[in-house]
């Protein structure tokens, strides 16, 4: 009878420095929504790998910030916790940039579980640069963390992907399955309708408008050939709510039109969708608000 493994690998680091990419790219689903823009992710957010003699759960996370406000504080609590439940700890950085964050790092130095320090991007580095960026950025890191395995990569084009899934299951314990093989992720198809319209937001709007922008689909109604799904988006303050549906409702169109095409890409089904934008003044400082929402 085959052993079969199973554990919890956290990725952790600073803002857009890739996580969320690995996380799909390894998955094989947009679990988590990509922008150029930091501080994207909001939620923790698990992916699921199953084969018949292992499984993987990913969980993917906020970048690490110094918070300001209640929902970043919220934010953060999602990483520590993600510290303490972890199997593993992918610590994901980017080539070059040799940032410190004492407070997060030392609590990593803590524990007891396997680290790999991932060093993404690397495919970005000029070839005339590329030994003495990828030496100093190695020599940084193991200095940090001279215990950790240390392992560059690019999420976006795979590179040692292969090598790291083999060393990720040669580091999992010996137990069952903790969720259901079927299962993919933790998260509701909701939240991922919630998670596209807000990707489509990033990408489409500037500034402080995705920033001041939360999502909640009302209604998720499965009918025989399409699914009807109505959401809300909120935002906290009239002038941004002004911007975000636009002149004619123009924005608020192209809003709704990209948010469909990847909600049908997702959910392999037909799509009618409806926004209706709300104010709710000051919500990201509001805890109760914050329940809310889902944090």
């Amino acid at each position: 009878m085959d052993v079969h493994k199973s554990g919890f690998v956290n990725i952790i680091g600073l803002p857009n420095t890739g996580k969320s990419t690995l996380l799909n790219s390894l998955v094989g689903e947009k679990i988590s929504i990509i922008t150029c823009k930091p501080q994207t992710t909001r939620h923790r957010i698990l992916g699921i790998i199953n084969e018949h003699n292992f499984q993987i759960i990913f969980s993917d996370t906020p970048g690490i910030i110094t918070p300001v406000y209640p929902m970043q504080k919220i934010m953060m609590q999602y990483v520590k916790k993600s510290l303490e439940d972890a199997d593993i700890i992918l610590l994901m950085t980017e080539v070059g940039k040799l940032r410190n964050f004492p407070m997060f790092f030392n609590e990593i130095k803590k524990i007891n579980v396997p680290i790999i320090i991932l060093i993404n991007k690397i495919d970005k580095i000029k070839m005339k640069y590329y030994n003495n960026i990828l030496h100093d950025s190695v020599n940084y890191w193991k200095k940090l963390f001279p215990n950790s395995e240390i392992l560059p990569i690019s999420a976006i084009k795979k590179t040692n992907q292969d090598f790291l899934m083999k060393k990720i299951i040669s580091l999992l314990s010996e137990h069952p399955p903790y969720y259901p093989k079927e299962l993919f992720s933790n998260k509701s198809e909701r939240f991922f309708v919630n998670e596209i319209i807000r990707e489509k937001i990033f990408c489409l709007y500037k500034q402080e408008i995705p920033y001041s922008v939360e999502i909640d689909t009302i209604l998720f109604k499965e009918k025989k050939n399409s699914i009807y799904i109505s959401s809300y988006i909120y935002v906290e303050r009239d002038s941004q709510k002004l911007i975000l549906i636009g002149k004619n409702r123009n924005s608020l169109k192209k809003l709704k039109f990209l948010s469909i095409k990847s909600i049908e890409l997702f959910l392999k089904k037909k799509i009618e969708l409806e926004f209706y934008v709300k104010v709710s003044p000051k919500w990201r400082y509001n805890y109760k608000k914050l329940k809310f929402f889902g944090y």
